[in-house]
């Protein structure tokens, strides 16, 4: 008998599960890989393609490039997640499962934010990143703001790399000493686990006239001001935006979350359902919201749902580590190491930005291509 296991959502998290459970298990599984999309894409080639330097299609991966033992893709739309009896529906149909992966992500709520819409953009969406390319060459002269709209939020390094490729990108057009740049995010520190990480954000922004506002998030939007939380405003004539977000409506409607997402246990990633997992952005396992991370929980998922087929007993403990890449500017990247879980709180190494890294960073990309994909 084949062990019959549904995985919902082709991210970090879905991708890498799936790719472990294919190795060991083989053609003794049965597993259906579900995503609504057609295409995989790095969260960090969005700043790519907003700024220009890449073409969109170019940082994308098409998911029927996947050829793993006992895989099967399926470009469908999750409509219904019956999480007691593992029976996951689609627009094409149903699908049962001895084991359920929820691997979902997080969506955006644009409507939280008033006037986020109407006046400002986003670039955690695709389409977003997309539609900036066209926006960021018209701002010429006068107020840039990259403000963060609700915590938690992926990526936490993403705001402070806007506003630094921002500084390039208007440094290169020769309109920088015309137009300022404001950053508003909810912490304290641009990288709270890295103390290291955040002097040295902060010593960048300070050399490139970057103003840095935290504790602070965006609470609406009118036509040419952006109101924060306290009250205050600020003038604005271009503004990235960083959308709440949510957990899916359908994760939502199934039972399995609780304050927004969905609780698992720390050790196996399962949920308060009998063999249904969930990974990734999704949860609320106290990481953050990265594809490093939903990774690492992939991971470790995996190997639970390994030991439990074979009949052992799975030692391996999920220690929320993970390495974020930060884009400084100027043909440098820097990184953080951060572990969430090994010691009495969260701690960050940082690695200074360097060229080196940046070499490094397109490894992390090339290897997990050739992994998932076979590319």
């Amino acid at each position: 008998m084949k062990l019959r296991v549904v995985v919902l959502g082709a991210g970090f998290g879905g991708l890498e599960l799936s790719s472990m459970l294919s190795e060991v298990i083989g053609s003794d599984l049965d597993l259906n890989l579900i995503d609504q999309n057609d295409s995989f894409y790095f969260g960090f080639s969005k700043l790519d393609v907003m700024f220009g330097n890449k073409k969109p299609d170019s940082v994308k991966i098409p998911y029927n490039s996947i050829v793993k033992p006992g895989v099967r893709f399926r470009k469908e739309t999750i409509t219904a997640i019956d999480p007691v009896n593992k029976i996951v529906t689609t627009q094409n149909g149903t699908y049962e499962a001895d084991v359920l992966v929820v691997a979902l992500g997080a969506n955006y709520d644009m409507a939280a934010t008033p006037g986020l819409a109407k006046y400002g953009n986003e670039y955690y969406t695709f389409e977003g990143a997309v539609k900036l390319r066209d926006v960021i060459p018209q701002f010429k002269k006068g107020h840039a703001i990259v403000g963060v709209c609700g915590a938690p939020f992926k990526c936490p390094p993403a705001p402070s790399e806007a506003a630094l490729m921002l500084h390039d990108y208007l440094t290169r057009a020769g309109v920088r000493n015309a137009c300022t740049i404001s950053l508003v995010i909810p912490f304290g520190s641009p990288i709270p686990p890295s103390p290291d990480s955040s002097s040295a954000l902060i010593k960048a922004f300070a050399e490139r006239n970057i103003q840095f506002i935290p504790q602070r998030k965006v609470a609406s939007l009118s036509e040419k001001t952006v109101s924060l939380d306290d009250g205050s405003e600020l003038p604005f004539d271009l503004f990235l935006g960083i959308p709440k977000h949510v957990a899916p409506d359908v994760v939502i409607q199934s039972g399995l979350t609780e304050n927004g997402w969905i609780p698992v246990d720390r050790q196996s990633l399962m949920t308060k359902f009998a063999d249904v997992y969930a990974i990734g952005d999704v949860t609320s396992v106290g990481t953050p919201k990265a594809g490093v991370f939903a990774e690492g929980a992939g991971k470790i998922a995996a190997a639970a749902i390994i030991a439990e087929y074979k009949g052992s007993k799975n030692e391996t403990a999920y220690t929320g580590a993970g390495s974020c890449y930060i884009e400084f500017g100027k043909g440098e990247v820097a990184r953080v190491d951060v572990d969430f879980f090994s010691g009495p709180k969260p701690f960050g190494i940082h690695q200074e930005a360097s060229e080196a890294l940046v070499i490094d960073k397109e490894h992390f990309g090339s290897s997990r291509k050739k992994r998932w994909f076979g590319l």
